[in-house]
């Protein structure tokens, strides 16, 4: 976990060195928060345009695949803040397994809401059919 923290710095120390460069080399002298308001500003407004397509396409089939976009995408924010937080507290150990155990979890008690959901509504159909 810590290796992918470093990597993931390293690339976007690659990054930030980059942007001040360039735009340095264009003539703009921008302060770090000038920057940070520039970029994560465009990255947010990408992530917005990008997610109302997809969650636009996915609600043609079932307001539940968003909610499942949205559920899986706020649970690896809140398992990567988990981690982290144990390595700043010194509260446990950040390691990646504990962020594939933890959404295994979901995935395991989501699988059970998909066993539970198909088996009601398919009896619910044989009870439909059964009627008539």
């Amino acid at each position: 976990m810590v290796t992918l923290l470093r990597k993931l710095s390293e690339l976007i120390t690659f990054f930030h060195r980059y942007l001040v460069q360039m735009f340095d080399s264009l003539g703009f002298q921008f302060t770090d928060k000038e920057l940070h308001f520039i970029v994560i500003g465009i990255i947010g407004f990408l992530i917005f345009i990008i997610s109302t397509q997809l969650f636009k396409w996915l609600a043609k089939y079932s307001i539940q695949l968003v909610s499942l976009v949205f559920t899986v995408t706020v649970l690896v924010v809140i398992v990567f803040a988990i981690e982290i937080q144990q390595k700043v507290s010194g509260s446990g150990n950040m390691e990646f397994l504990d962020v594939v155990y933890g959404l295994w979890g979901f995935v395991f008690i989501f699988g059970i809401y998909l066993i539970g959901w198909t088996l009601y509504y398919f009896i619910g159909k044989w009870i439909q059919q059964s009627k008539h």
